[in-house]
């Protein structure tokens, strides 16, 4: 429930405003040299630092506030930056199916904002729809709950027109849930489980982080995981779950090591993968996220392993294996069972991605309903772009299944599996899934993924009744 009163619509031009007065907004203070410095556009690191975890926390009578804040990149070199309760990444939520969820968030910035909880099964109310968005100084009571089954999902702001610029600013967080279907696999657990929050930043001359919007898309200069610059893990001899998150606003990550060790790709944006299969690289784009095994056990002590970014040349965290040895199998067989979306599908709707801007045709008014979908009943959405992609495409309300892809890439990649909630849509591509909304009745929303599109239109209110 809102303590404050939502903002009327923004015009694109105040959008504009808002986002290219970021920089001034952030320089002030400074901070003592850079651990980096580039070569043709990639950083070279000159030194590592220690990768930050988050704190976790249960979503009960949790409080949540978003507010300017000053963090550490690496190596004591600090940055202003827009954090979720002083943190970038904010705190690690953990709770389990069944749970309760009560949380509070305080709007600490000098914009409207809401937060979304990305992948979770929520009614209207507490989706973070962005005419729900709070003013400075409200705040906004969640209460739901936690019907998910166990996966890696994730909170971030979604006010109309604000949200590339607050999650480039630092804005997000994880949000585990297990089950016992999980729990009975006996995972990597502990210090052996590790969230690791890929994005891309900018910064100005004083080491703050800045925002620079481009309708195309914001690409920043340096990676990050965790918040942390040129990071590395140190790692014992033994098998490593890592939860990674897409959370760029614009950028798709190719992920290999660069000694050729195989990833165990186990799981994605809905959870548990059918089975279990090996990978040598794997995509991820903004919105979707990976279960990714490890197993560093055969690596001798002092090795270093380099997770690298094929797609940009950038090394983005280094692993430092240790001498001690850490139990612990990969699993095999079936891992989860997946029941295809199947029933009388009377129903294909089709959408079309637009330039940068509209999603067939039309940008986005927060007050229109684009279309009515029936509660309960499966339909096939087929997606296709008109050009500017890739659009990673984000459902709300709804958990889905990629059953085709035509054109462009052509294939259904192993990590589009089982359920997802979102998916990329790269040019000449025609993509397919099989949706159901069995939760909740309610407004939600369909987006593309990419922040600057989103904020600029492309973005569609749809009903299920």
């Amino acid at each position: 429930m809102s303590t404050s009163r939502s903002p009327g619509r923004i015009s694109r031009r105040r959008f504009l405003e808002a986002t290219a007065g970021t920089a001034a907004w952030v320089a002030v203070g400074g901070v003592a040299g850079l651990a980096a410095t580039t070569l043709a556009g990639k950083p070279v690191a000159s030194k590592r630092n220690p990768l930050f975890v988050p704190s976790t926390a249960t979503p009960e009578n949790f409080s949540l506030r978003a507010a300017p804040g000053q963090i550490d990149l690496g190596g004591g070199r600090t940055t202003r930056a827009w954090v979720y309760n002083g943190l970038m990444p904010g705190p690690t939520l953990i709770a389990s199916t069944g749970d309760s969820a009560s949380i509070t968030l305080y709007n600490g910035l000098s914009q409207p904002t809401i937060t979304h909880w990305h992948g979770m099964l929520v009614n209207h109310e507490n989706d973070g729809h962005p005419m729900k968005a709070v003013d400075p100084g409200g705040t906004y009571v969640y209460e739901f709950p936690i019907m998910n089954r166990a996966a890696l999902n994730w909170y971030h702001p979604h006010p109309h027109m604000l949200t590339g610029e607050q999650v480039a600013m630092g804005l997000a967080g994880a949000f585990i849930i297990r089950d016992d279907e999980e729990t009975a696999l006996g995972l990597p657990s502990g210090t052996h489980e590790v969230p690791l929050v890929l994005r891309d930043t900018d910064l100005d001359r004083t080491g703050n982080i800045v925002y620079k919007p481009r309708s195309g898309g914001w690409l920043g200069t340096y990676p990050l995981v965790n918040g942390t610059r040129d990071p590395y893990l140190a790692v014992d001899q033994g098998i490593y779950r890592f939860r990674v998150l897409g959370g760029a606003n614009a950028r798709i990550f190719g992920l290999a090591l660069d000694n050729g060790l195989p990833f165990k790709l186990i799981g994605n944006d809905g959870g548990l993968l059918a089975e279990a299969s090996d990978i040598s690289q794997v995509d991820i784009a903004p919105g979707e996220r990976l279960d990714l095994l490890v197993d560093f056990g055969p690596q001798s002590a002092g090795t270093r392993i380099m997770l690298r970014d094929v797609r940009s040349g950038w090394n983005l965290l280094e692993f430092q294996v240790g001498s001690k040895s850490a139990t612990g199998t990969m699993p095999v067989g079936t891992l989860s069972t997946i029941v295809p979306l199947a029933g009388p599908s009377t129903v294909t709707r089709f959408f079309s991605f637009d330039g940068m801007t509209k999603i067939n045709g039309r940008e986005y008014d927060m007050h229109r309903i684009d279309f009515t979908v029936p509660f309960d009943v499966t339909e096939r959405w087929r997606f296709t772009t008109n050009g500017n992609a890739p659009h990673p495409v984000h459902v709300h309300g709804a958990s889905f299944q990629v059953v085709s892809r035509t054109g462009g890439r052509g294939r259904i990649f192993p990590w589009e599996g089982g359920w997802k909630d979102t998916v990329l849509l790269e040019d000449r591509e025609t993509v397919d899934v099989m949706v159901r909304f069995d939760a909740y009745r309610g407004l939600y929303l369909m987006h593309c993924h990419k922040l600057e599109h989103e904020d600029m239109g492309m973005m569609a209110n749809f009903e299920v009744i």
